[in-house]
């Protein structure tokens, strides 16, 4: 078996005396066989199918380019043009002493995938290679035809020539490759497996869902909630209920009502019962009031960020800086400057020499402990499982992070090894908690903005200190946050609450995604850098992010509840929401309803605390009136997010002795958490 020369990279799979027909039957001349060997390999998060024949085993380095040897701690050296570019100024700054771990080189593929490149031995012109991720199709051959064979079809819709198997089957290929690719039988077809790629980007992997066994899904939503839910969600359609019940044609019957307690179930720690939770109060029906309308304003210019800066580099009134953020947004040319005090990475009250020093201490500081993984060897990560574990599912999720967007888009980018360094080092610097999948899409805009691996890096800490609860394996942070969410929820409309519940939608696990990963599948990647700089202001009061979630439910109550949607349409409705939000309308509508809640003169303790809301912010409403007609609010009449009356519960359950009222304002009545 021929080894020297092969393409770098992990084997999955080799096989001698797998043929190509090059006559395609018309002859039988021996010289038509074209004998080669056909493997399947991992490198860098990617899987390659690679034939050539057997007198080319030996020279790879025209086909395969050369990428990262992460055994390495000089894993990359700079191309000769690249050093030029950067300059004297480089070389002399804090940076020039870790080039040996930061530099980075790319080199280009002399070929197109299913492309022939070109030797000097004719047979050549066969080899082929293609990435795993642009297998469309495999069609078998029929039984009892001698020799089996296999067809690759792209997704460019180039037909490879068939591989024939004179000495063995095909089944442990296709084995192999179903560890990396969900295949399915082809309805018109039975001898064509469709492949449904898992590294695909996640924004397409969201959509596709599901196309794999009953018992699978099962065991995903048990071992990985958080994959299960964020992927498996994705297309709810009957086929849900189809997986859930599995084939036994006596359970297609069962109710909505057993598939959701199914998913309670299998999401360990989600189960949410308010009235067995320890520490409720009851929330009796309240008058809300009038929901005012909030216009919003121009992004914060260069202009104005400048004159809020004294000559030492100090931002002076931070927060009326916060207040026209929270307003407005920045324009993208302060980004890159403004998140890292947002995020605090940079304090608000430091110099321009104190953040200077602050940057190489934290390059420093990066470095090292990006030293540390890019200095294990092979041998040491044999024996390193959770490393092992960590690299593996961070290669696998940079390469469907944000494909679509041309910072990321594209073979030998820089951008995704960046992602992937970053992330690495994450796990040095937080090795409890390591990698857990989600948490690329929250660094992917960071470094999108930054350009710089160093700050993208501590203002990605930066961000999972607030978000680190969502990602930890008893999950209390999401469940927190849904308990919360429905006690807003209930306060703003009983009576979509009691609908959601009467469709076994009460715990709200639709919301799961836009909770773990703050919206980032929901809004369009512009929009996610408007929304997230507007919610780090941490205005206009905690968790903030629970009002956009209530907004956005607002928004689609009329169709949820005039169609009557179950269950499942609900799932798939609000999924189908993805990429059709107008981030501008939903922060004039949270902003609103969190001023609706301030003025309210009877808002429940549980609800104050969820907003971080003083007594006097409740008790005293009126006393910011000249605020609130800065901010240009206008009252309206009556709130969209209204109910039903509904007769107010205490807590045993029977009618309390508050009057029903039935004004124009939202009402609720529930057990809650104090």
């Amino acid at each position: 078996m021929a080894a020297a020369g092969v393409v770098s990279g992990k084997i999955i799979y080799e096989q001698e005396g797998v043929y190509i027909h090059s006559s395609c039957g018309k002859t039988n001349d021996q010289d038509s066989l074209i004998s080669g060997i056909l493997r399947v390999l991992e490198k860098d998060a990617e899987v390659i199918v690679d034939w050539r024949p057997l007198d080319d085993a030996l020279d790879s380095s025209s086909i395969l380019y050369a990428r990262k040897d992460s055994s390495s701690v000089v894993e990359w050296t700079q191309a000769p043009k690249e050093r030029g570019h950067r300059g004297s100024e480089h070389l002399n700054s804090y940076e020039a002493e870790w080039d040996m771990v930061n530099t980075v080189s790319f080199k280009r593929k002399p070929h197109t995938n299913g492309d022939a490149p070109s030797h000097r031995n004719e047979k050549s012109k066969w080899s082929f290679l293609f990435s795993l991720t642009d297998l469309k199709s495999i069609k078998q051959n029929k039984e009892g035809m001698g020799w089996s064979y296999l067809v690759f079809c792209l997704k460019d819709d180039v037909v490879l020539p068939a591989l024939h198997f004179h000495q063995g089957d095909s089944k442990l290929l296709i084995e192999s490759l179903e560890k990396y690719v969900v295949l399915c039988e082809s309805p018109q077809d039975k001898r064509t497996f469709l492949v449904n790629c898992q590294n695909k980007s996640l924004s397409q992997s969201f959509e596709n869902l599901l196309d794999e066994p009953a018992y699978g899904l099962i065991q995903k939503i048990k071992k990985d909630p958080y994959t299960a839910t964020m992927i498996g969600f994705s297309k709810v359609t009957n086929y849900i209920f189809d997986s859930l019940r599995g084939s036994d044609p006596s359970t297609h019957h069962r109710p909505p009502s057993e598939m959701a307690d199914f998913l309670s179930d299998a999401i360990p720690g989600l189960k949410i019962n308010q009235q067995e939770e320890p520490g409720f109060e009851v929330i009796t029906r309240i008058d809300l009031g009038e929901r005012p309308i909030v216009q919003r304003r121009e992004p914060v210019s260069l202009e104005e960020w400048t004159k809020n800066i004294d000559s030492e580099g100090r931002i002076l009134n931070v927060d009326n800086m916060k207040q026209m953020i929270f307003r407005g947004g920045l324009s993208h040319a302060l980004r890159k400057q403004a998140w890292k005090f947002l995020l605090g990475y940079f304090p608000w009250d430091s110099t321009k020499e104190e953040r200077t020093q602050l940057q190489k201490q934290k390059t420093d500081e990066y470095f090292r402990m990006k030293l540390q993984w890019k200095s294990v060897s092979q041998e040491q990560e044999k024996r390193n499982s959770r490393l092992r574990d960590y690299r593996s599912l961070i290669e696998k999720d940079v390469n469907r992070t944000d494909r679509t967007n041309k910072f990321y888009e594209g073979q030998d980018n820089p951008g995704l090894i960046l992602l992937h360094d970053i992330l690495m080092t994450y796990c040095m610097y937080d090795f409890d908690l390591g990698y857990v999948q989600g948490m690329s899409d929250l660094l992917s805009p960071l470094l999108y903005v930054m350009e710089n691996e160093v700050d993208a890096f501590w203002c990605f800490a930066s961000y999972m200190d607030q978000m680190h609860q969502n990602f930890e394996e008893q999950m209390q942070g999401m469940k927190t946050q849904l308990i919360q969410l429905s006690t807003l929820l209930r306060l703003l409309d009983s009576g979509f609450c009691s609908y959601l519940e009467s469709q076994d939608s009460g715990y709200l696990y639709f919301c799961f995604r836009w909770l773990l990963i703050r919206f980032k599948r929901e809004f369009s990647f512009l929009d996610i850098l408007r929304l997230w700089e507007v919610m780090w202001t941490e205005l206009p009061c905690k968790n903030f992010h629970l009002l956009l979630c209530c907004a956005i439910l607002e928004s689609e109550k009329q169709q949820i509840m005039e169609k009557h949607y179950g269950f499942n349409e609900i799932l798939k409705h609000i999924n189908e929401l993805s990429m059709k939000i107008d981030v501008e309308d939903i922060l004039c509508k949270a902003e609103a309803i969190s001023l609706q809640m301030v003025k309210c003169k009877e808002l429940p303790q549980a609800v104050c605390e969820i907003l971080g809301l003083q007594d006097s912010d409740v008790t005293t409403p009126d006393s910011d009136v000249d605020e609130e007609e800065n901010v240009g609010m206008t009252p309206f009449p009556t709130s969209a997010f209204q109910s039903n009356a509904l007769p107010t519960l205490a807590a045993s359950g029977v009618r309390g002795d508050s009057p029903t009222q039935t004004s124009a304002s939202s009402d609720g009545c529930r057990l809650t958490p104090a």
